[in-house]
């Protein structure tokens, strides 16, 4: 091969396969990292609407913490297997408590302090006046919707673990860094056209190999006058 076709190969090596290296690894990451799914209720307003689109990190139970918006699964209480969406005001062993004040002065308190709670819906924490004085047990969270007059979260199955959810049942965070997930996709894209353009320099290298070996060579010297 001469010097243009062997720089042609190896100028589709160099880049087609760290390109299909790279697109592999950033989807691999992505789809092992990362969901996305579609609000289909009130629950979570006005923080997320029906319709809104959200990513969130997978995320174990066990690494998330009070403020959080979960996504989680439980079959046995709601009657289908999807995942619900809610808010952790508390884990393992706080004692939540509803509420102190009236209201819009009204505070839920954890571990007897009062909870500030910007997200919520009209600034109502209370939402349906359902007192409640709860100790979370170790690997469980208490969960609450930001909708809180239109949210069937823990403050309804109090004879289930005192509305708590387990730790195991978390499905993942939602994040409002879309940066990461960007990322990803620019990721998978650059390394996409990375590994077409070796593509297409090892077709070329190929069809320049081809042509020079259709020259025919002379089967003795030509001297030129």
């Amino acid at each position: 091969m001469s010097g243009k076709g062997r720089g042609l190969g190896v100028a589709a090596v160099v880049l087609g396969l760290p390109g299909v290296v790279l697109a592999v690894g950033a989807l691999e990451y992505g789809l092992n990292s990362y969901g996305s799914s579609t609000i289909s209720s009130q629950s979570v307003a006005p923080t997320y609407k029906p319709g809104d689109r959200i990513i969130y990190a997978q995320v174990d139970g066990g690494d998330v913490h009070r403020g959080d918006v979960v996504l989680f699964s439980a079959p046995d209480r709601y009657g289908f297997s999807a995942s619900v969406m809610q808010r952790v005001v508390g884990v393992g062993d706080d004692r939540v408590v509803c509420c102190t004040g009236s209201g819009t002065a009204a505070r839920i308190t954890v571990n007897g302090k009062p909870l500030t709670e910007p997200y919520v819906k009209q600034g109502d924490v209370d939402g349906v006046h359902k007192t409640y004085d709860v100790t979370v047990p170790k690997g469980r969270l208490f969960l609450l919707g930001d909708n809180r007059a239109n949210s069937a979260d823990s403050r309804f199955f109090a004879s289930d673990h005192d509305g708590t959810v387990a730790e195991s049942a978390v499905r993942g965070r939602v994040t409002g860094d879309r940066a990461v997930a960007s990322g990803i996709g620019v990721a998978v894209i650059g390394g996409v056209l990375l590994a077409l353009v070796g593509i297409g320099l090892g077709i070329a290298a190929f069809v320049v190999r081809r042509r020079q070996e259709a020259v025919p060579v002379a089967p003795w010297p030509v001297q030129r006058v």
